[in-house]
Order: structure tokens, then C-alpha cells, then sequence
């Protein structure tokens, strides 16, 4: 494709369409499969040599797929640092793409619903993405490019143990399957760290809004499988799904409590929250991401005008600070961000 990061900064990716299951709860269902060669040291030990020929070799493999002949490779060395962001705020890549002693790499498809990392802490990191609760397609996806890749390359496989990786916790089917999942009223109620222990004990763990060692915002949390070893595929990824489904009934009982025992606060605090996005001149991300987290909930349960929530998604994307710089051509100071951040709210409300 023809590609340029302005041009990606002001897309919405199709994962952002709401046009998945539960979308007024689950922004993206996510499915990535870690693969590493058989005859290459791991990224972790590799030489820059190596680490070379795994890109040159997989990448040369990838443009053989149906998923990826259309796409675009992108070397991180090659990247600035706001580029290198914008495709960790679209999920396309984590935040180990941030880093410079490795040569990592992403080949990502036209439309972004696949893509695949090199030299992260695997040789290859294969990933589907989907909107709402859609993990089904998502493995589908993914499991079709694992297969395409899988007649040319040799992945490292033990019979007994499956797909080996840098983390043991990976080892089996190297299947991690994370949905982005939003629970403001069971954080609201206080009811959202004894779920989250519960999901612990259940084998599933709820990180922050990019994943593994980063915060939770905006009542944004991705739930994912702990463990990869004895179980199949199918297992993991109808487990989550199952897992999601009681969470999202939950987090309706929860709403149900807060409009019976504190609607005017509830209402108070959405009507806030749309007020400051409707007109404010200046918006942080912090508080960008909680006062967005209000107005979806408020939406949700009909006491706002209806704002389609293919909206809300875009705007919790493309007001992020890569995003808002890749359209401002560049570095922007704190204040450029949080005022362009602003006026992009007041524009897409507006409309």
C-alpha cells in the first residue's frame, strides 16, 4: 500500500467500528501467536547479524501471504520516535517497539486487522485484531497466517511441550488472546478489585490500556489468558470469551446499582464530562481518558444524546500524542497537544 503516518494517524482502523459483539463494553478483541525460528538464537541473545536475517527471512515469507501481500514492512531503526508511537497507540506494535538495542521490525497489512513483529522479545509475534468481542475471527486470522508461514519456515517446536519462547509462560500454543474491555461502574461500586483477583484465580489477568506494565486508563482493561501450556487453542480462546461475557454482565448489574442508588450523582457526572469535551480549550490525556470513560458510560445507558460509539473509539485513538503529532507535522509542545486534543473533541461532538 501506499503508506504514510499521516495518513495512518487520521485513519480509523477497522477494529475501531464497533461492529463486533457487546461494542458498548469491549473496544477490540485481540488474538497474537509468539513463534521463534529453529535454527536462529532468540532476539534476546542474537547477534545483529541474526536479528537481520530473521527479518530478511520472514519478511520475504510474509509477502507470500494472502494476509500481508498488500501490506507494509516497517523497520523500527528506520522510524522516528513519534512513528514508533503511533504504532503502539494503534496497537499495531507493544511498547517493547520503543526500544533501540534490537532490530525489531512490524509487517502490517493494509487494512491492520494482521500484522507481524519481529525481534520483540520472540522472533515473530503474529497478530489479529477485531472489533468488539470477536475473538473467533480474530484466531481465524491469525491461525490462517500462522499456517502460511508454517510451509516455509521452521518454527521451534517440542513435541512435548509445543511452540518453545523466551517466557516460559508462553511455552504450549503460544496463544495470548487480550480483549480491551470497559468497566467504569464496577470501578464506580468498588466491586472491580475483587473481580479482578477472582479473574487471577481463573487463570486470566487484567493489565492496563497498551498491555503487560502499563497503567489502566480511562476504566480501560485488557483481559487475557496467563498461561499457554495444556490447553488448545479453541480452549483458550472460547475461555476468554466466556470469561468477558460474565465480566460485561457484571459491569450491567453494577450500572443497574449505580442508576438506582445514585442517579443524580451518576447523571452529574456524565453531564460534566460532556460539558468539559464539548468545550474545553485545553485536554491532558489523563484526564482526556476519564472524562471520555464517563460520556461512554453515559451513552451506554442513554443518559447522553446518542454519540455512535465508532466515534468515541476513534476519538480514544487519534487524539493520542503520536497521533497528534504525526498530523501536526511533527514534535508538538504539551500545550499544542492538549489544545488540537481538545478542538478535535469539540469537532467530533459536534458533529
Amino acid at each position: 500500500m501506499s503508506f504514510s503516518f499521516d495518513g495512518l494517524a487520521t485513519r480509523v482502523a477497522p477494529w475501531l467500528q464497533a461492529d463486533g459483539d457487546l461494542p458498548n463494553n469491549v473496544i477490540s478483541s485481540r488474538i497474537r501467536l509468539a513463534r521463534n525460528l529453529a535454527s536462529i538464537p532468540y532476539p534476546s541473545i542474537a547477534n545483529a547479524k541474526q536479528q537481520a536475517e530473521v527479518i530478511d527471512v520472514v519478511v520475504a515469507t510474509s509477502k507470500e501471504t494472502d494476509a500481508l501481500k498488500d501490506g507494509t514492512f516497517l523497520r523500527a531503526r528506520d522510524l522516528d520516535e513519534v512513528s514508533r508511537q503511533l504504532l503502539v497507540e494503534r496497537h499495531i506494535t507493544s511498547p517493547e517497539f520503543m526500544r533501540d538495542s534490537v532490530d525489531l521490525g512490524v509487517f502490517v497489512s493494509e487494512s491492520e486487522h494482521v500484522s507481524v513483529t519481529l525481534n520483540e522479545e520472540d522472533h515473530l509475534r503474529i497478530q489479529a485484531l477485531g472489533s468488539g468481542l470477536s475473538l473467533r475471527k480474530a484466531w481465524e486470522r491469525a491461525d490462517a497466517m500462522d499456517g502460511s508461514l508454517d510451509q516455509s519456515l521452521t518454527f521451534d517446536f517440542d513435541r512435548e511441550f509445543g511452540y518453545l519462547t523466551s517466557c516460559p509462560t508462553n511455552v504450549g500454543t503460544g496463544l495470548r488472546a487480550s480483549v480491551l474491555v470497559h468497566l467504569p461502574a464496577l470501578v464506580l461500586t468498588r466491586e472491580i478489585d475483587s473481580l479482578l483477583n477472582r479473574l487471577n484465580k481463573l487463570g486470566f489477568v487484567a493489565r492496563g490500556f497498551y498491555g503487560e506494565g502499563t497503567d489502566v486508563q480511562g476504566n480501560l482493561f485488557q483481559v487475557s489468558n496467563q498461561t499457554t501450556l495444556g490447553q488448545t487453542e479453541e480452549e483458550i480462546v472460547m475461555g476468554l470469551e466466556n470469561v468477558v461475557k460474565q465480566l460485561v454482565e457484571q459491569e450491567r448489574d453494577a450500572e443497574k446499582t449505580l442508576c438506582h442508588d445514585a442517579q443524580l450523582e451518576l447523571d452529574d457526572r456524565v453531564w460534566r464530562a460532556y460539558a468539559i469535551l464539548t468545550n474545553a480549550r485545553l485536554l491532558n490525556s489523563g484526564e482526556m481518558m476519564n472524562l471520555l470513560s464517563a460520556v461512554r458510560l453515559g451513552v451506554g445507558l442513554d443518559i447522553l444524546p446518542k454519540v455512535p460509539m465508532p466515534t468515541l473509539n476513534e476519538l480514544l485513538i487519534l487524539t493520542q500524542p503520536a497521533h497528534l503529532q504525526s498530523v501536526g507535522g511533527g514534535k508538538m509542545s504539551t500545550e499544542e497537544r492538549d489544545a488540537r486534543r481538545a478542538e478535535l473533541f469539540r469537532e467530533k461532538l459536534a458533529e
